[in-house]
């Protein structure tokens, strides 16, 4: 009786808040408050439509910004990303259980802040263990594995970065917005 009258009181406290995260704990589901109505975390998972900031949260901010401050790129190499990556949008498909997304993710941001690429134009969808969303955001988008970084330039995918990249993340990234013929390893 005390844990259903628990239960019932972390429901009422919480149910008036309108942007809702689930988090489970245990039998029981209880909702906490985020910043973006189209993310929830599950069994620690966050999944749906996220931003940096919120990688930078407990559970995530431990791998992520380890990842991020031991992260450094050439001045050779962020002059040839900032000639060319202001023409892009990008759509980054992850998991935030995904050991590949938690080593690649911080580091893609850390290029994209060191290049002054505008945040705004970046896409994040965290997924699923079956690389799904609720929303379907990968639909039609062939997402196998992650992470996924898709680069679109007007509107149109031009390239991607699958899980891994085949050189280094910046190297790969030159590739692409040169226009070097460039592949990612399952292709």
């Amino acid at each position: 009786m005390k844990k259903i009258i628990s239960i019932l009181t972390i429901v009422v406290l919480f149910s008036c808040s309108s942007k809702r995260n689930i988090v489970d704990q245990g039998e029981s589901k209880i909702e906490l408050s985020l910043s973006n109505k189209h993310k929830e975390v599950v069994d620690g998972i966050l999944v749906g439509k996220a931003k940096r900031t919120d990688l930078q949260q407990i559970p995530f901010n431990d791998w992520f910004i380890r990842g991020y401050n031991e992260y450094n790129i050439s001045e050779e190499v962020e002059e040839k990303l900032e000639e060319k990556i202001k023409d892009y949008t990008i759509t980054i498909f992850m998991g935030t259980w995904c050991e590949d997304s938690q080593s690649q993710v911080p580091k893609f941001y850390k290029i994209l802040e060191e290049v002054d690429f505008p945040l705004r134009k970046v896409t994040l969808i965290t997924m699923s263990r079956e690389k799904t969303t609720p929303e379907e955001f990968e639909k039609g988008l062939n997402i196998t594995n992650v992470p996924t970084f898709i680069f679109y330039k007007n509107g149109k995918e031009v390239n991607r970065i699958v899980e891994s990249p085949r050189v280094s993340l910046e190297q790969d990234m030159i590739d692409i917005l040169y226009g070097n013929g460039y592949k990612h390893i399952y292709e």
